[in-house]
């Protein structure tokens, strides 16, 4: 059964330092596991004698029948195996109708659109070749299909039957039917940029993409699934990709972030798209550079994955997880994929660039944090002459090794082991003053923000060392940390807010739904054992003016065979179960998606 909790803020309840809980990986709990021992999660203490378990067990139902918070006692199992959920599956093109249990509010009415890898002959999760799906909801009925992306890159490896064009973690097979010396000069041929777009669904001008972070995107027709036109960024500016979470304005202009490589180094591009056509015709037509950030080292910029807007700001965050384009570059003829050149140096610290995104102006503050690793932002505001931003943050950036998909699929303890070595993603508020004068005292907040602890703080060197503020109660520790996070974008984007909605990963994949609440730093938590739900999409009822007036979407799948997967409904004010919708087809585990209202 699924679970329903409501975290309460622990912030106020202390401990002794002693009785804090040890780290899985702690030397101390080497032995976890064995049959003669048992370890309480709650309490972080490992036991040995039989006798004392007895005691605790009294304990334990003494507890059940207070009303205090209830202490959990188990001993620590194994992670599951997850290797059915990364595996190829078949595309399911024509239309079929999914069995509802429960309901689907007769007002939600459009298209859940996802987008993710589908077969997986390659190295990297991230490698699998596009496949989209869609739900269609419409008077309470629910139906699915599901179809790969016929980008040149599927098309060319399926006719060759082999791995033509690189992807980010895994190198071309060289063509078997050259001999030694022509393979050997193939090595030296630029290598083709893969148009396999399977990381998220963007809209430009009315018209659906889906879209990586190379130079490519796929417009496609939503409803039939298929791909109309192939799009090239540097064919309209001078870009070598744009990430795959643009922003939006209210009357649809949108902007992005793409990287640009030349003689004079590296820059980090600010790009604006117009919200309208002029012709039928057109794509991204008229998309222009308003801004250019050169990298701190000419030779290895910032990896980044999507950054911050407000109302009359962009936000980039330039992080010490660096591609080394030396390697990037070379990399064909060393024999590595294009992941060998990505790199974590916390030697760095971790910068935030601010742009006025109506001129294009870079603002001379020099903000900066100890080095942290970001991939999605949650949502950013302006309060008070400073603007604010809530980011996903981890303190490793190793994270992108570790998703090689020999170490997902494995089993037992080494399934363990590989979790165990990943950073977990906490979200986090920074705050950064706009109007420093020349006269701002050092070594003092200079945040006004009486609701925050995030400081700003002014060094001898005139940079401003900012310090964050957690967003969220010790209890997200145990649900493994929070990502993929969603908010009410129609209505609160760029503006301050209460509610975001995320992943909970007690697995490598995300294994719970979470709701936070981030001025009382509450959760609330939807979990089914057994299955793991994607990114939660908040679709609000129509005429709502509460914030979290409305549903998430989320389509939760298992690796277990003897289960369906299935649409979930949740009511994104209390994370009750509205209703699921069963699909008698495998999916395998996915990343970004959008709801289209019809």
């Amino acid at each position: 059964m699924a679970s329903h909790l409501v975290k309460p803020d622990s912030r106020n309840c202390k401990r002794p330092r002693e009785l804090e809980p040890q780290m899985p990986d702690s030397p101390q709990l080497s032995c976890l596991g064995k049959s003669d021992s048992s370890f309480s999660e709650s309490s972080g203490l490992f036991y040995k004698d039989e006798a004392l378990e007895k005691d605790l067990n009294v304990l334990k139902k003494y507890m059940e029948n207070t009303h205090q918070k209830k202490v959990i006692f188990s001993k620590r199992k194994s992670l599951p195996c997850i290797a059915p959920l990364l595996t190829t599956v078949e595309e399911t093109p024509q239309i079929i109708s999914a069995r509802v249990r429960g309901h689907f509010p007769k007002w939600l009415n459009g298209y859940l659109l996802r987008i993710g890898p589908g077969k997986f002959e390659y190295n990297h999760w991230f490698d699998g070749m596009a496949l989209l799906h869609q739900f269609k909801v419409e008077k309470g009925t629910v139906t699915y299909r599901s179809k790969f992306l016929q980008s040149d890159t599927y098309k060319a490896n399926s006719v060759h039957d082999r791995i033509v064009i690189s992807e980010f973690g895994t190198l071309a097979l060289p063509d078997p039917c050259k001999n030694v010396f022509e393979r050997f000069l193939s090595k030296f041929e630029p290598p083709a940029i893969t148009d396999n777009t399977n990381v998220n669904y963007v809209q430009y001008k009315g018209d659906y993409y889906i879209s990586t972070e190379t130079n490519f995107m796929n417009k496609v027709d939503i409803e039939t699934l298929e791909k109309t036109e192939k799009v090239d960024w540097s064919k309209f500016i001078a870009v070598n990709g744009a990430t795959a979470h643009p922003h939006y304005d209210k009357d649809g202009t949108a902007y992005n972030m793409g990287n640009s490589y030349g003689q004079h180094g590296s820059c980090y591009n600010v790009i604006r798209v117009p919200p309208e056509k002029v012709d039928l015709g057109e794509t991204i037509h008229g998309a222009q550079v308003i801004c250019s950030i050169a990298s701190a080292e000419r030779m290895k910029p910032s990896y980044y994955h999507s950054f911050g807007m407000t109302r009359n700001y962009i936000v980039f965050i330039e992080q010490p997880l660096k591609m080394n384009l030396w390697k990037i570059i070379t990399s064909k003829i060393r024999g590595k994929a294009f992941s060998d050149g990505i790199s974590w140096e916390p030697q760095y610290n971790t910068w935030f660039h601010v742009v006025l995104k109506h001129t294009g102006q870079l603002l001379p503050g020099m903000y900066y944090s100890k080095p942290f690793v970001t991939f999605h932002q949650i949502n950013a505001f302006e309060d008070q002459g400073c603007v604010v931003i809530d980011l996903c943050c981890q303190d490793d950036g190793r994270s992108l090794e570790v998703y090689q998909l020999q170490n997902l699929r494995k089993t037992g303890k080494e399934l363990d082991q590989v979790y165990n070595s990943v950073a977990r993603s906490f979200p986090r508020r920074f705050v950064l003053p706009l109007h420093v004068g020349l006269n701002a005292p050092e070594g003092k907040n200079l945040s006004p923000l009486t609701y925050s602890s995030a400081s700003a703080v002014k060094q001898a060197d005139g940079k401003i060392l900012c310090s964050y503020e957690n967003l969220y109660p010790e209890d997200l520790e145990e649900e493994g940390g929070v990502e993929f996070p969603q908010i009410n974008y129609g209505q609160f984007s760029g503006k301050k807010y209460q509610f975001f909605y995320g992943c909970g990963f007690r697995h490598l994949v995300g294994d719970s739904l979470i709701k936070v609440d981030v001025v009382n730093k509450t959760l609330t938590v939807w979990r089914e054992d057994g299955f793991y739900p994607s990114e939660p999409v908040f679709v609000p009822v129509p005429g709502a003016n509460e914030e979290d007036g409305g549903v998430i979407l989320s389509v939760v799948i298992t690796p277990n065979q003897n289960e369906r997967n299935f649409l979930l409904v949740l009511d994104a004010k209390n994370f009750e179960e509205l209703g699921r919708a069963e699909v008698p087809v495998q999916m395998p585990y996915g990343f970004h998606g959008t709801f289209v209202t019809i």
